[in-house]
């Protein structure tokens, strides 16, 4: 994962909650129902879990919530200094969606609104990865922003032109937003069944079990 990504959150880590919480109106609909994304990441989660972009630990305590074993990856130094003070006794791990330590035993990998700074090649290979360090029946389970294809992401873009938002045009140009076909194949070749359930206008919920 590119360092660009990870230093861009040097900025937000102040204000992240507040952006979430839709306090920013620019971000809004981004983070429509955040709360029940993160429970529905947490509810279809099991065992020990591997969460990457623990962020400001939002999603990290709907896991801990559920009963789950959490380990905690996170790239970006001031975030983790956040969840750590939050979460004092989590296992937390410098790492990222591509490079990171793995415990001997995951049952599910997790993230939410992280998977997008990966290139479909690079989506490709973590999968595969996952794939071979899940059991079989093992989980990936993913919310994060997806279109259902190109000509529809470029739409979404224009709107938030026209409406101004020219941060979130020029977040869905920059970074890696893919579609549901690509990831289903990705999915599929790196040996997982996947489903897709839409929670707002900008973010899906991928559930994946390895076959």
């Amino acid at each position: 994962m590119g360092r660009e990504f990870v230093e861009i959150f040097d900025d937000w880590v102040d204000s992240y909650d507040a952006s979430v919480s839709g306090q920013d109106p620019e971000y809004r609909d981004v983070f429509e129902k955040y709360e029940e994304i993160l429970s529905g990441v947490a509810n279809k989660s099991f065992g020990t879990v591997v969460e990457f972009g623990t962020g400001t630990g939002n999603l990290t305590a709907k896991l801990i919530d559920e009963g789950h074993k959490v380990i905690g990856i996170e790239p970006n130094d001031a975030m983790r200094a956040v969840t750590a003070k939050r979460f004092p006794n989590l296992v937390l791990i410098d790492g990222d969606l591509l490079d990171f330590e793995a415990p001997q035993k995951v049952d599910t990998f997790v993230s939410s609104y992280v998977f997008h700074h990966l290139k479909d090649n690079e989506k490709e290979k973590a999968l595969s990865t996952y794939a071979n360090i899940l059991p079989v029946g093992g989980k990936v389970v993913f919310a994060d922003t997806v279109f259902t294809s190109e000509e529809a992401k470029q739409s979404q873009i224009l709107k938030e032109r026209e409406r101004g938002f020219n941060n979130v045009a020029d977040d869905l140009e920059r970074e890696y937003y893919t579609t549901i076909p690509v990831l289903t194949k990705s999915f599929e070749k790196a040996g997982f069944d996947v489903q897709f359930e839409q929670m707002n206008d900008f973010v899906w919920l991928m559930d994946a079990t390895k076959k």
